[in-house]
């Protein structure tokens, strides 16, 4: 089973950028999915960005801003942040999954990480 490690998180003021890093222990394959999710103060757990081959998708409220990218030559997957606005705040996961299913859905990944704190500051 592929464990994943996300990293690059941390405190960053409205308008900043950060690039969040998804590295797997094992090797993703292209059919995998893999897609980032985020928990803000007292919510849900919400779909932010997943990628399955060369089919991408995003939140509504990120897109423009948000862009999910992979290079599984090095078993990553990137979320780069734009313009972050303060209700980007939550702890930020990367999951995979390798049974099919919509991008958007938590049921489709079967492999979670621990997680990363980002923090956007007015």
């Amino acid at each position: 089973q592929v464990q994943l490690a996300e990293s690059g998180g941390g405190l960053v003021q409205t308008g900043g950028s950060l690039r969040l890093s998804c590295v797997a222990s094992g090797r993703i394959f292209d059919h995998y999915a893999v897609g980032w999710f985020r928990q803000g103060p007292g919510k849900e757990r919400e779909f932010v960005a997943g990628i399955r081959g060369s089919t991408t998708s995003h939140k509504d409220s990120v897109k423009d801003r948000f862009f999910i990218s992979k290079d599984y030559n090095k078993n990553t997957v990137y979320l780069q942040m734009n313009s972050l606005k303060s209700e980007d705040t939550g702890v930020y996961s990367c999951a995979a999954g390798w049974s099919g299913g919509y991008l958007e859905m938590m049921t489709t990944y079967e492999s979670w990480g621990q997680g990363t704190q980002v923090t956007v500051s007015s």
